[in-house]
């Protein structure tokens, strides 16, 4: 399973967010896959350690890929979530409140941008949440 982390924008206009993963089948030589994901573009981006950005929204529905260093995101409720590399984000929130985003260690941020195309099928699957017995 490879982590993903889903944002989205809900009804009341700010920005959410899931832990999950995305959902790997066997594949040839004992590994395991997706399908092919219907993407527009890739692109690569760099911040500097110390990094950080403001409240925004994702300009276009993407796949964000860490390749190196370790954020912290925010949204507007106070409800935060942290990426390492590896880790893939399904950012969806692309109206509202949106959220923000520090780096908190002392490499750059190296990241892929997967522009992903209309209706794209994307294989997150939220982790399913423990139920707590008194």
């Amino acid at each position: 399973m490879i982590r993903c982390v889903r944002l989205w924008t809900g009804e009341d206009n700010n920005s959410h967010f899931e832990e999950g993963f995305l959902e790997l089948e066997p594949g040839q030589r004992g590994d395991f896959l997706t399908g092919k994901i219907d993407a527009a573009s890739v692109s690569f981006q760099e911040t500097e350690s110390g990094g950080a950005f403001a409240w925004h929204t994702a300009p276009i529905r993407q796949l964000v890929i860490t390749l190196s260093g370790s954020l912290d995101f925010q949204t507007r409720d106070g409800h935060h979530f942290l990426l390492h590399p590896g880790n893939i984000l399904l950012a969806e929130d692309t109206a509202g409140s949106g959220h923000s985003w520090k780096l908190t260690d002392d490499s750059s941020w190296r990241r892929a941008y997967v522009i992903l195309r209309p209706g794209a099928d994307v294989p997150f699957r939220a982790k399913v949440r423990q139920s707590v017995r008194a």
